[in-house]
C-alpha cells in the first residue's frame, strides 16, 4: 500500500488519509448505501484524465463520499459541485476541501440532497458529470442527471462492471436492454476502462468499469416525446422473450395495434426488443401516436 505523504504528494487523499478521515467522522461504509471509497490517488487522476476534464469545465459529481475524486476534479476543472445524500459526509466535505485545497475552496459547492431529487444546481450550468456512482442506484441517477441537465456534454461514471456492460451494449448483445437504449437517447455511450477492486475501501466483491457518455450534438429527430419512446422501451423489455407484437400489445392497446405501428415503422413484428436501436423505438412510438390521432 502506498504512503500518501511520499508516493502521493499534494492534496489528494491516500489510503491512510481516507481511513483517518472516516475514523474521525465515525463513518463505516455501508453496503446499503452502496458506499465504496476510492483510496488510490492514481485512480482518481486516471478518472479525471479519462473524463477529459478541461480548465473551463463546471463539473457535477454525485456521491463524493470522503472527497477523493472531488479533490482531483478541483485540480482540473473550473468549478465542482458535489451532490451528497449522506448527512455526515455532506457536512464534512467542505472542510476537507478547505483543508487540502484552500486556494480552490471558492470553486467548490455542495448540494446536500438525494441526486434523484435534484432539479437545479448552484452556479453556472454543469458541462460535465464525473462520478463514482453507488452501485444500487447508478442507472436511475445517471438517466435523471442526463435528463435534468441538458448542458452536461460529457459524462464519465464508474459503475459496477456488469452495469457498465449494459449501458454500453449494442443491439443484438445479450445484455442490451433498457439502460442501453435510454442512455443512447441522450448520448454516444462506450466502455472507457476497467477499475480493479483493490483501489476501494472496503474492496467490493465485484469489478468496476468506466462508462463514457458524450451527448449527441443534436437531439434524436422524432415527433414522439421522450416519455412515449421510453414507455415503448420499457414495454419491449418487460417481456424480452416475447416478440414485439406481443410485448407491445399492452402499450399500443392491442397486439394488432402494436403490429400496425411496427410495420409502419419498418420493424418486423416478430423481432425482439434487444435487436432494436433507439431510433427504431422512436419510429415505433411515432407510428403509435399517428394511429391514435
Amino acid at each position: 500500500m502506498t504512503n500518501s505523504s511520499t508516493d502521493e504528494p499534494g492534496p489528494l487523499l491516500g489510503p491512510a488519509d481516507i481511513r483517518e478521515l472516516a475514523a474521525t467522522l465515525g463513518v463505516r461504509p455501508t453496503k446499503q448505501k452502496g458506499q465504496n471509497f476510492v483510496i488510490d490517488a492514481n485512480t482518481v487522476r486516471r478518472i479525471v484524465r479519462t473524463a477529459e476534464v478541461r480548465p473551463d469545465d463546471v463539473v457535477v459529481e454525485v456521491g463524493p463520499g470522503l472527497g477523493s475524486l472531488t479533490l482531483a476534479l478541483l485540480e482540473a476543472a473550473d468549478r465542482v459541485t458535489a451532490v451528497e445524500i449522506d448527512d455526515v459526509l455532506a457536512a464534512a466535505l467542505p472542510a476537507t476541501v478547505e483543508a487540502r485545497m484552500p486556494e480552490r475552496a471558492d470553486r467548490f459547492a455542495l448540494v446536500h440532497s438525494d441526486a434523484m431529487k435534484v432539479t437545479e444546481l448552484p452556479g453556472p450550468p454543469p458541462t460535465a458529470l464525473v462520478a463514482n456512482l453507488p452501485y444500487n442506484v447508478a442507472v436511475p441517477v445517471l438517466l435523471h442527471m442526463m435528463a435534468t441537465f441538458p448542458t452536461i456534454e460529457r459524462t464519465l461514471v464508474m459503475v459496477q462492471s456488469e452495469v457498465a456492460d449494459r449501458l454500453a451494449a449494442r443491439p443484438g448483445n445479450k445484455v442490451y436492454g433498457v439502460p442501453s437504449v435510454k442512455a443512447n437517447w441522450y448520448a454516444e455511450v462506450k466502455r472507457a476502462g476497467a477499475i480493479g477492486r483493490n483501489v476501494f475501501w472496503p474492496a467490493p466483491n465485484v469489478d468496476s468499469g468506466l462508462v463514457s457518455l458524450v451527448r449527441r450534438d443534436k437531439p434524436l429527430e422524432t415527433t414522439a416525446s421522450r416519455d412515449e419512446v421510453f414507455a415503448a422501451v420499457d414495454a419491449a423489455f418487460a417481456q424480452r422473450r416475447k416478440t414485439l407484437r406481443s410485448a407491445l400489445a399492452g402499450w399500443a392497446g392491442s397486439a394488432a395495434a402494436a403490429e400496425a405501428a411496427l410495420v409502419a415503422a419498418g420493424v418486423s413484428p416478430q423481432a425482439r426488443g434487444e435487436a432494436l436501436t433507439v431510433e427504431e423505438f422512436a419510429r415505433i412510438a411515432e407510428h403509435k401516436e399517428a394511429a391514435a390521432q
